[in-house]
């Protein structure tokens, strides 16, 4: 039996009290997530296996992301969800707020998750999840000599000329603004944090050209491509990902300037089968189980050794693809990619997309 489920099992059968007999359990775990594709990866990667090495069940909610709803249930003390995940900007407002538990490192201190991490840990309230960003994408058909290569390229439209698309929100689009404008991506928040930054950035998004397409549905970008109604678009790497591992050979993928975000597990304060959910986010966080989730899905492994268990190991893809030539986390990618900073959009965001609407309406749109 390999260590990681030793650990689990036994951090289950020690919280509750059942290390000489199989365990009984009164409740299933909840644990609350997305929905969809994403929900699936999850059930089959960390669920299944979970199961069988504990003897729980799980029962899976879906929600709509933001703090609200668990807010309410910490605060009516009628807490139902035992594992919750949450994106990098809930993470940490939800810990600074007390709505999650503080997370013993002594559970993930057997399978080594926390010094193996490719993004930072915000706070001890978090266990690792995924990551998955926005990149830029372009039709084969559009550009059959020259191939654009870099976020630059992508809004050099006398060298790549045809017509572009991007999401209708500042995220993401402002930073690879400035990324493809010469800004290195290590600084672009610190860019953005004046006002001469952000008006570059908006300058730099106006080089799109007055027939820029918005997106704000994950396959919206897709249908864009496929109708032919634009050369080159940003998309979700989940998208673009998954049509590509799915038959999709007209479209290619530019990981340059990508925008990463982070999806995290949390335990609410109060949850009621609390010891099973810090067994449960124990167990994603280990190596294997990280690496699983790619065979279903391509988000990024949070852990290095994930990533390195899939490349010895491919192909790797349900399909029998290879998939790392889809995960937004390897090395090579990370180094010309911006971590999406929760904390400044958290104070930034409502003039971002005041400004943002604006630049809109004077591009006509």
């Amino acid at each position: 039996m390999r260590s990681g489920s030793r650990t689990v099992r036994t951090m289950f059968f020690v919280a509750v009290g059942a290390l000489t007999a199989p365990p009984v359990i009164a409740q299933d775990l909840t644990v609350t997530s997305w929905g969809g594709s994403y929900a699936e990866s999850q059930r089959n990667a960390y669920g299944q296996s979970f199961e069988a090495e504990t003897g729980l069940k799980i029962r899976w909610e879906e929600y709509g992301g933001g703090l609200d709803a668990v807010r309410a249930q910490v605060e009516a003390e009628t807490v139902q969800w035992d594992v919750l995940d949450v994106l990098a900007a809930d993470a940490r407002a939800g810990c600074r707020a007390g709505l999650f538990e503080r997370l013993p490192a002594s559970i993930f201190a057997e399978s080594g998750a926390l010094d193996d991490l490719v993004v930072a840990r915000p706070n001890d309230c978090v266990a690792p999840n995924i990551v998955w960003s926005w990149v830029t994408a372009w039709r084969v058909a559009a550009f059959p000599q020259a191939r654009p290569e870099t976020i630059a390229d992508f809004f050099d439209r006398d060298a790549f000329p045809g017509r572009r698309a991007i999401g209708a929100f500042p995220q993401a689009n402002l930073e690879m603004a400035l990324v493809a404008d010469g800004v290195a991506p290590g600084e672009v928040y610190d860019v953005l944090s004046t006002d001469a930054g952000v008006e570059r950035a908006f300058a730099q998004l106006s080089e799109l050209g007055p027939d820029l397409a918005f997106w704000s549905a994950g396959e919206e970008p897709l249908d864009l491509m496929r109708e032919g109604a634009v050369a080159m678009t940003t998309v979700y790497n989940g998208r673009i990902g998954a049509a590509r591992l799915n038959g999709a050979e007209g479209f290619r993928t530019i990981w340059d300037g990508q925008v990463l975000e982070e999806e995290w597990f949390v335990v609410p304060q109060g949850a009621p089968n609390r010891e099973a959910a810090l067994a449960f986010v124990a167990h994603v966080a280990e190596t294997r189980q990280q690496a699983a989730q790619a065979r279903w899905i391509t988000y990024g492994p949070m852990r290095r050794s994930a990533l390195d268990l899939i490349a010895r190991n491919e192909p790797w893809f349900h399909n029998g693809r290879e998939v790392l030539p889809h995960l937004p986390s390897t090395r090579a990618r990370l180094g010309r990619s911006i971590v999406l900073d929760a904390d400044w959009w958290a104070e930034n965001g409502e003039e971002m997309r005041a400004r943002f609407a604006a630049w809109r309406r004077e591009m006509g749109s």
